[in-house]
């Protein structure tokens, strides 16, 4: 059985009070907006979402590992870990270490296979009762090609999320980073699915961040989640070798959210403002005003990942305190607080 999470209970971020979230926030500020009536919907492309929270790839498997602690149809959407042509080991351990504000991964894309995951995966995604995004990745076109072909027959994927910036293997950084490359891919996946909703996970690893963007957009992409991790390292200054196996790892978690949230507001403003492409906003997002920040800067959605390891609650919690957020304004629905970043003092 599934577990039951009573969001109107919900303890805040901070303080370590039990007060409902709603009641805590909207103490001592006037409002003539119930919470109920806060309208939480945002829409990835031609894919409509009950609220703006996502959980990110690579972060809770497939949906079983992290079914047990919380309901999950109360997300917005649930973003699977990679799935790849052929099963991937992955690189061999360590490969993952704790840092200042956040946490180096170096999993190397470690997963069942595109057959594997059909079979035995697929159907636990099916059962959460929330749409289900595969992240794919590839070492190749052809490769991208025939697994997204193959999961956009499958009802149960809402959407694909095209993993172009895993920094975590040799040829993983190859399409994300070079602005011809990335249009290439997309273009040749465009033109295979028909269904699922088309997402590029961009990766922060460039000098102009808003070249990829345009690149990705140009050809087809239907949204843009961002940014992926940065390339970083951490060194056992005792044995004088670095921690991770593969040397280097992505950086996840607080560390990076000032930075992800430039890339974000950067590229809204720059690319997919003005072509009207929603992003889901990632790096760094542990509490609702996390959350607040990157949609002001523009992100529709925002996707939760490193703060699912110390609370796997975030999500709801993140959810409920952006309604109450938007009650306390008298904002009535979350889709108008996309972009709007007032400038200057």
């Amino acid at each position: 059985m599934r577990p039951t999470y009573d969001t109107r209970t919900a303890p805040t971020d901070t303080g370590g009070l039990t007060l409902p979230v709603g009641r805590r926030m909207l103490a001592g500020m006037e409002s003539s907006i119930n919470l109920s009536t806060v309208d939480m919907a945002v829409r990835i492309g031609r894919l409509t979402l009950r609220n703006p929270v996502v959980t990110l790839s690579g972060t809770c498997g497939y949906g079983d590992e992290y079914g047990p602690f919380m309901d999950l149809s109360l997300l917005g959407a649930f973003t699977t870990k990679s799935v790849t042509l052929e099963p991937r080991r992955g690189n061999a351990p360590p490969r993952v270490v704790e840092t200042a504000g956040g946490m180096l991964n170096a999993i190397g894309l470690a997963n069942v296979g595109l057959e594997r995951f059909i079979a035995e995966k697929l159907p636990v995604l099916s059962a959460l009762g929330v749409p289900a995004i595969v992240n794919v990745a590839g070492h190749t076109i052809e490769e991208y090609v025939k697994v997204c072909r193959t999961l956009d027959a499958q009802p149960a994927v809402a959407g694909l999320e095209l993993n172009v910036s895993c920094p975590n293997v040799a040829d993983g950084l190859v399409f994300g980073t070079d602005a011809g490359a990335l249009g290439e891919l997309v273009r040749a996946v465009r033109a295979e699915v028909r269904r699922a909703v088309l997402i590029v996970k961009l990766s922060p690893n460039v000098t102009d961040i808003s070249r990829t963007a345009a690149a990705a957009i140009e050809a087809g992409a239907e949204a843009l989640s961002m940014v992926n991790t940065f390339v970083g390292m951490a060194i056992d200054i005792e044995r004088r070798r670095p921690v991770l196996s593969n040397t280097t790892g992505g950086l996840s978690g607080p560390a990076i959210k000032p930075l992800a949230l430039h890339m974000v507001h950067r590229v809204y403003r720059q690319v997919a403002g003005p072509a009207g492409i929603p992003i889901i906003g990632m790096g760094g997002i542990v509490t609702w005003r996390d959350a607040v920040e990157f949609i002001l800067a523009g992100a529709t959605a925002v996707g939760i990942g490193t703060a699912l390891f110390i609370d796997p609650t975030t999500p709801l919690k993140v959810v409920e305190g952006l309604r109450a957020y938007l009650a306390s304004r008298n904002i009535l629905a979350v889709s108008e607080l996309v972009g709007r970043l007032e400038r200057g003092r």
